[in-house]
Parts: C-alpha cells; sequence; structure tokens
C-alpha cells in the first residue's frame, strides 16, 4: 500500500490553515463585511460553474459502466433521503434553518474525489483505477449537485412560514429554481453542447478550465475562513458523528450494495469503496454558503473528515485486500 496520496492531503491542509489564518487576521475584512460569503458567492457563481460545464460537455454518456454508478450512487442517495427525512423531523427541536437537512445532506454525500481522491486512486490502484475512479468523477457532481439542489429548493418552496401555495405552484416553482441555478444550468448546457458532437473550441476549453481551477483552492481556503469567522456555535459531537458517517457508513454501504447487490470484485470493488470513504469535499461548503446555512458546522465536517482520513483509508484498504 503506498502513501504518496498523504502529501496531497497535508497539502489541502495546508490551504485550509492559510485560509483560517487570513480570516484570523482579518485580512479581507471585518466580520460584518462578511468575506466567506462574497468569495463563496464568486466560487459559486462564477469558478464552479465554468468547470461543471467544461466536465459535463466533455462526458461521452455512452461509454459510461452504469452497474458501478448504480452501485456507487444508489445507496448514497438512499442514504441521503432518509437523512434528510431525519433532519427534517428534527430541524424544530435542533434549530436547523430551512435549508439546513439539504446542507448535511451534501456534506454526507459529496466526497473530495480530486484533490485526495485522484491522487489515492493513482497511488494505490494504477492507472486502471484511476480510470475507473474518474469515470466516477466525471458524474460526481452531476449527480449530487443536482439531487441536493431538488431538496434544497423543494424545502424552501414548501417553508411553513412562506405563504402558503396549491401543490403544483410548489412544485413549478420548486423545478424552475432547481433549473434555472448555477449548479444545474451549466451541468445542463455543457450535457447539451456535448450531445451536439461539436466538441469545445481550443480557445474556449483553455478559457474555461484556467476559470475551472480557481474552484479547489477557493474552497479550501473558504474552510479556513468559515472557521475563523465568528458565527453560531459548533457542535463538535454533530461534526464527529457526521465524519463518521461519512468515512465509514457510506462506504460499509457502498460495499453491501456493490458485493452482494452487483456482484462487483476486485478493482471496480475496491475503487467504488475508496471513493465513497473519501472525506466531505468543499463544494459542500459553497452549497451551505449559497444557501446560507450551517456554514461552520460545515466547514467543521470538512476539516475533521479529512484529517480522520488519514487513519480510516488504511483500515478500508486492508479491509478490502482481506475480501478480496
Amino acid at each position: 500500500m503506498s502513501g504518496t496520496w498523504l502529501g496531497p492531503l497535508a497539502g489541502l491542509l495546508g490551504i485550509v490553515g492559510v485560509g483560517w489564518l487570513v480570516g484570523r487576521a482579518r485580512l479581507l475584512g471585518p466580520p460584518e463585511a462578511d468575506p466567506p460569503r462574497v468569495l463563496g458567492n464568486a466560487a459559486f457563481f462564477l469558478f464552479a460553474p465554468a468547470l461543471l460545464f467544461r466536465t459535463t460537455a466533455r462526458l461521452d454518456l455512452s461509454a459510461l459502466p452504469w452497474p458501478m454508478l448504480l452501485a456507487y450512487f444508489g445507496p448514497i442517495v438512499a442514504l441521503g433521503l432518509v437523512h434528510h427525512g431525519w433532519r427534517r423531523h428534527r430541524r424544530a427541536r435542533v434549530g436547523d434553518p430551512v435549508a439546513g437537512p439539504a446542507v448535511q445532506v451534501i456534506t454526507l454525500a459529496f466526497g473530495n474525489s480530486v484533490n485526495i481522491g485522484i491522487p489515492l486512486a493513482a497511488a494505490v490502484f494504477g492507472e486502471a483505477g484511476l480510470g475507473l475512479h474518474l469515470t466516477l468523477v466525471s458524474v460526481h457532481a452531476l449527480v449530487l449537485l443536482t439531487f441536493c439542489t431538488t431538496l434544497v429548493e423543494l424545502d424552501l418552496a414548501r417553508d411553513p412560514s412562506a405563504p402558503r401555495r396549491a401543490i403544483g405552484a410548489v412544485m413549478r416553482t420548486t423545478l424552475r429554481s432547481a433549473v434555472v441555478h448555477p449548479v444545474t444550468l451549466p451541468v445542463l448546457a455543457g450535457l447539451a453542447w456535448g450531445l451536439t458532437g461539436l466538441g469545445l473550441a481550443p480557445a474556449v476549453d483553455a478559457w474555461l478550465e484556467l476559470i475551472g481551477r480557481a474552484v479547489v483552492p477557493l474552497c479550501l481556503a473558504l474552510v479556513g475562513l468559515a472557521l475563523a469567522y465568528p458565527g453560531p456555535p459548533i457542535s463538535v459531537r454533530s461534526a464527529l458523528g457526521m465524519s463518521a458517517a461519512k468515512l465509514i457508513l457510506q462506504p460499509l454501504l457502498v460495499l453491501g450494495v456493490a458485493y452482494w447487490g452487483f456482484e462487483l470484485r476486485g478493482l471496480p470493488l475496491s475503487v467504488l469503496v475508496m471513493m465513497a470513504a473519501l472525506p466531505s469535499g468543499a463544494n459542500a461548503l459553497l452549497f451551505a454558503q449559497r444557501y446560507g446555512a450551517l456554514q461552520a458546522q460545515t466547514a467543521a465536517v470538512n476539516l475533521l473528515s479529512t484529517v480522520l482520513f488519514a487513519g480510516t483509508a488504511p483500515l478500508w484498504l486492508l479491509v478490502l485486500e482481506w475480501i478480496a
């Protein structure tokens, strides 16, 4: 088992630390200026759409391994729906905002599949495993961000504090908000462009790639900023629980479905489980910033799950070696 993925992991934590130091020094302004929200909006409305459009425009839907995708996203979406229902039931008791349950779902479901996942897959599984991992990455944002966007927009549309409307009006508002959205719209536009077969002109492709590169470091710095600026108290117990669900429960569920439900073995099974075992991705914080819900808590889970991953990843690799 190679440990070359530990270097990128340390680098990610370093960027989070820089963001925290910048926030503590108030270099981006006082708390009332809300620098995390300003930078989060820049990432959500400018940099992330470029990345999502470019990724989906280059996607070859006919070449996707559908059994692997179903074995991965099926249990993750199911777990997200269960968690969402449970948090909505407890929302009034725990004081969550309306968007809180959906923010928790994306924190649980969305893994750091690029900055940690790619080095891990390359170091442990080689070129063949990296190819399978990149296939999952290609639809990761498309599936999970669209799923969570639909959940949160539906919650907002049926908020009891909002004016009462007929179910048809609620569904129309939800559909419109979920489609005309800085995540969903570039994904759909990218898919539509890809289906034309025209491809991206080299200059346009380079431009989109340049803009999209800003997403990852900006998201990581936002984790540190969100922890540095004052906000609602962070529940360490809740952050630990979410981290445990992300690092242990979710990969265990994917392992069971892939192994017994789809009878996957060997390299495909290992890639799926390790993808599910990745720590929470910083895109969850962008989602929290976008809807003004649980930003500090999401940042805490991002950081804590990333630190704990250094211990849980070797354990999952040992489990996969044992069942191989």
